[in-house]
């Protein structure tokens, strides 16, 4: 099983849509052929490999506006850097869940505030 977090916490599956899966070593130079998707998943095989965050990025640059979800191993503190390169939500197994409580997903939940470009572009 696995728990869907989103700015409000955890919530259960909500979309019974199709999802194409994209690894993270998915190519940039073809993810314009997604364009039209209604849902991408990007896998997120450990915590330390953060190529799925620039894929991410690259679909939103290029337009994409469907439900974009990262899914594996993004830890709590990756929260925010998930939300802002362009995810809905996060994906992540019932066992990350409980070492990882709710409590502490929330806590990055207002990933708008405390942006480190924002507080540069304001002291320019």
């Amino acid at each position: 099983m696995s728990v869907i977090v989103r700015d409000s916490g955890f919530i259960s599956e909500d979309y019974n849509g199709d999802w194409i899966d994209l690894p993270s070593d998915t190519a940039p130079e073809t993810l314009a052929q997604y364009g039209n998707a209604a849902a991408i998943r990007i896998d997120f095989p450990s915590f330390a490999d953060g190529r799925g965050f620039t894929l991410a990025r690259l679909l939103r640059q290029a337009g994409f506006q469907g439900r974009l979800r990262a899914k594996g191993h993004v830890i709590a503190d990756q929260y925010a850097m998930a939300r802002r390169s362009g995810f809905d939500e996060v994906e992540i197994s019932d066992d990350l869940a409980t070492r990882q409580p709710e409590a502490q997903w929330l806590a990055r939940a207002d990933w708008r505030a405390h942006d480190y470009q924002s507080r540069l572009r304001a002291g320019v």
